[in-house]
């Protein structure tokens, strides 16, 4: 893979340079400024980090989280720039190139979760099981009249593309096409950013959840978009492989969800200072040999003593929030030299593992989502929080996709059916006449089926609970 293009800046749909124009921004600086200033970026403050539905201001929502994981690519953008300059001393990297990584980096991070559905990562779960589970049973009449099997009519990609649903996969689809800035191209993002944040560069029937190479564990682009990977993937020169800023976006995310689940667990009341440490020293015993752990519960004990020292009210929160803030630091750095470390094999495409596996930054982040997991999102609280977002989404589905299945066809809908689908956007209905033009009624019917799924994700946390409450005349 070479630099030169897979810092691609074209757009799906070229943009005419004016002559004489004032503005100086590249094009990746652009990109930020349609971001920020969208209507679907807004809507992750409304969207579940772990805590659903919390009314705190302190606690993270998708939208504090990208903008955190963005901070944390930019500084990961700097300092692995520098050392290819310094250090590994590509030719082939041109030293303008550092603000461009950045600038790509920056934006990604706030692309990262843009696809999620409502309800945090149990929403992705709740919307495969509910396909898994019925999208078998389904019945369709087709434009001849006869009866059969829904599954029978779409080929194993269609339907596999809602038995593996992700939002990292979603993601695509809001920003190359379902927000309708000017037209049916979405945000029409330049395609190195868009390389960079798909994450997995196979289809729905090439996922492999045990292959040893990370980057065939989850789909990364639809059927439906299929085209639109192609020639992002033939523009950045890819070859089927990961573009090499996607590692540091997936280290950047990592270090911010690992550490800030500790940090908001503390302040749910989830877990103490006393607690957090007991579970850190207990893995030092049970892994002598690893000093990390060691390393982590000093410098935890240290950081409470200074809160005392400081005469601070609670020295357990002083504690932990500055520990946090040391650990981003050092998880930064040994992302960093892994890079570097792996430089010849991520630029060839023969790297398939995270930036932190083999470092000692492993085993904190592990350590740090075991503790999250045991005392915060197994908790009661969240668990049935959990239960009622399955009730939410499943209903929706229930009602959603029948109506889809025979809307824009020939066979009239039932009242209930033209209700329901009068709910969803226009501005997807419309993205959905686009692309279902001149196809098959094979496609169209995939198509209907992503409506659905392109609205449900589209919703905030509120808005799925509210509409949920609506239509089982909960609210009047």
């Amino acid at each position: 893979m070479e630099w030169s293009k897979l810092l691609c800046g074209d757009r799906i749909r070229p943009i005419a340079r004016r002559e004489g124009s004032q503005d100086l921004r590249s094009e990746f600086e652009k990109d930020y400024h349609r971001i920020i200033g969208s209507a679907s970026f807004r809507r992750l403050q409304d969207k579940t980090q772990v805590f659903p539905l919390d009314q705190s201001d302190f606690v993270r929502t998708r939208l504090t989280h990208s903008l955190e994981v963005s901070s944390f690519c930019k500084s990961l953008g700097q300092n692995i720039a520098r050392k290819i300059v310094t250090d590994i001393r590509d030719e082939s990297f041109d030293p303008s190139y550092q603000q461009d990584i950045c600038d790509i980096l920056q934006c990604a991070g706030l692309l990262h979760d843009i696809g999620n559905p409502p309800f945090g990562h149990f929403g992705e779960t709740a919307i495969r099981e509910w396909f898994k589970e019925n999208l078998p049973r389904l019945e369709y009449v087709s434009d001849d009249g006869n009866t059969g099997k829904l599954v029978d009519i779409l080929n194993p990609q269609m339907q596999n593309d809602f038995y593996h649903f992700e939002g990292n996969t979603q993601a695509l689809r809001v920003v190359s096409k379902l927000h309708y800035l000017v037209d049916e191209h979405g945000m029409n993002l330049t395609k190195a950013l868009l390389a960079t944040i798909i994450k997995y560069p196979v289809s729905s029937l090439e996922v492999d959840k045990n292959s040893p190479d990370i980057c065939c564990h989850k789909m990364g682009y639809y059927y439906a978009d299929r085209e639109l990977f192609r020639n992002i993937e033939d523009s950045c020169g890819l070859n089927g492989r990961r573009h090499p800023l996607t590692y540091i976006l997936e280290a950047a995310d990592d270090i911010a969800y690992r550490t800030a689940d500790i940090e908001d667990s503390y302040k749910k009341g989830r877990i103490s200072f006393d607690v957090l440490t007991r579970e850190l020293e207990n893995r030092c015993f049970e892994d002598l040999s690893d000093s990390g752990y060691r390393l982590l519960i000093d410098t935890l004990k240290y950081r409470y003593g200074k809160g005392i020292e400081h005469g601070v009210s609670d020295p357990g929160e002083y504690a932990v929030s500055n520990w946090i803030v040391a650990i981003q630091g050092k998880l930064i750095y040994l992302a960093t030299e892994s890079f570097v470390k792996h430089y010849d094999e991520i630029m060839s495409g023969s790297f398939g593992q995270e930036l932190l596996e083999g470092t000692e930054g492993k085993h904190i982040v592990d350590a740090l989502g075991d503790i999250a997991v045991k005392y915060t999102f197994n908790s009661e609280p969240i668990l049935k929080i959990e239960v009622s977002a399955d009730r939410i989404l499943s209903y929706l589905l229930d009602k959603l996709v029948p109506a889809a299945v025979y809307y824009d066809t020939d066979i009239k809908l039932r009242p209930i059916d033209s209700r329901m689908i009068s709910l969803i956007s226009e501005n997807y209905k419309k993205i959905y006449h686009i692309y279902s033009r001149d196809t098959s009624e094979k496609e169209k019917l995939y198509l209907r089926l992503l409506l659905v799924t392109d609205y449900v994700c589209g919703m905030t946390d509120s808005y799925a609970k509210r509409l949920y409450q609506e239509l089982n005349g909960l609210v009047i």
